[in-house]
């Protein structure tokens, strides 16, 4: 069973400024990488969410590295 995926506000913000500063500082294609690992990422995450550790401070939040500068 698939499980909703909730953002809060602040990963939001902090999902849009991060877009902006691959576009704008590296490429088009570089933002364009990073959303494809991202969707891959959250559909990994909504089909086996167990399979990613979660909060030691937010039940229910769970933590997967996309990149090295990114989790």
């Amino acid at each position: 069973m698939k499980r909703e995926i909730k953002l809060s506000k602040r990963t939001m913000r902090k999902l849009d400024s991060l877009l902006v500063y691959l576009e704008e500082e590296w490429s088009t294609n570089a933002k364009h990488e990073f959303v494809m690992k991202l969707d891959k990422s959250l559909k990994q995450i909504q089909k086996l969410p167990d399979s990613f550790p979660e909060s030691e401070k937010i039940r229910g939040l769970r933590k997967c590295v996309l990149t090295k500068q990114t989790t």
